[in-house]
């Protein structure tokens, strides 16, 4: 669930930084290090910790310039980020991966697309493979008509194709950032996404309550793709988080028209699962698909109040998500 918002005292142009974190201490230097060369002089960087045993609060210990939230337990992404946004004291509050590594103008250049964007609540970096920095993890986030999400231009070697300033409907979690005002009105990740979604969970309710994401190319993080992530873990809640969208965010009058595409891609995954059910991951994305429809009830309780939240019309909305190609 969403936790009440946030109410800490703000420190003019200061920005935070919170940096979910379990069990991947040798991630750790490489980001924060990477924080601490930040051209933006106000910088508080808080690593919220889900219970980790690898030696991580020990490394943390090193680093006395970053708050350490230890959770003693795994709240997954959601929860850890919540914890960090909750004790944070910025104007601006951006997620960053622990497996990534921020360009050191990151931060400089998020703000100065706030400032240009009056009508912004979030904004999505340019996020290239920390080990092939040529290639796209993600120009911001998509999410399709059909009720599926996506990375714009993953695997793409960036030749320019996205160096314009634009709109998009989601900023990456990895490393996103939102303006506090906007968390305080649309609330903050649901909980109950864990791991997977919470991130275009929080971007439909930002669309609709009128909030645009803004994608900045300069903004620029490199990032391990899947290196505390993916996999069986990934697919399960992949799975699962899809139906959660559907069912909690995706309004009424777009499904009326796009039923039957969601449908269909919800079987295509299914088919597709069933077909390599050897592997441990396909097994997965069926439990969780399972166990999205189980929770159908539970999501339904939560929509109300989000769609009540709606200021925007249909033909915004449609302008905003990804027709479906090649299908």
């Amino acid at each position: 669930m969403s936790r009440s918002p946030i109410s800490n005292p703000q420190s003019p142009n200061l920005v935070s930084v919170i940096i979910p974190h379990w069990n991947a201490a040798h991630h750790l230097p490489t980001c924060l290090e990477s924080l601490r060369h930040q051209t933006h002089p106000r910088v508080e960087v808080i690593v919220a910790d889900n219970g980790s045993t690898d030696g991580s609060l020990e490394l943390l210990s090193d680093y006395a310039w970053v708050r350490v939230l230890p959770l003693g337990e795994n709240r997954g992404f959601a929860g850890a980020c919540n914890a960090g946004i909750q004790a944070a004291r910025g104007e601006i509050i951006l997620l960053l991966n622990n497996d990534a590594e921020a360009d050191p103008h990151w931060l400089e250049e998020i703000i100065a697309a706030f400032e240009r964007h009056p009508e912004a609540g979030l904004i999505a970096s340019k996020m290239l493979l920390f080990d092939r920095r040529d290639t796209f993890h993600t120009a911001g986030d998509f999410y399709r008509v059909d009720g599926i999400p996506g990375n714009r231009g993953v695997w793409q070697h960036d030749e320019g194709q996205y160096d314009r300033e634009e709109y998009v409907f989601s900023a990456c979690g990895g490393s996103a950032a939102y303006r506090r005002e906007m968390l305080g009105q649309i609330g903050l990740l649901d909980e109950d996404f864990f791991f997977s979604c919470e991130d275009v969970d929080l971007a439909w309710r930002a669309q609709l309550a009128g909030y645009r994401c803004v994608y900045a190319p300069r903004a620029v993080v490199y990032h391990k793709l899947s290196a505390t992530g993916g996999g069986v873990t990934a697919s399960f809640y992949d799975g699962r988080n899809f139906i959660y969208l559907l069912a909690k965010d995706y309004p009424g009058d777009l499904w009326r028209i796009h039923w039957r595409a969601i449908l269909r891609a919800q079987l295509r995954i299914t088919v597709k699962a069933l077909r390599a059910w050897c592997g441990e991951a396909a097994r997965a994305r069926l439990r969780g698909q399972l166990v999205g429809l189980l929770h159908i009830p539970k999501i339904l309780h939560k929509r109300r109040a989000v769609q009540r939240t709606r200021t925007v019309d249909r033909a915004y909305l449609e302008s905003i998500l990804t027709e479906i190609k090649g299908l």
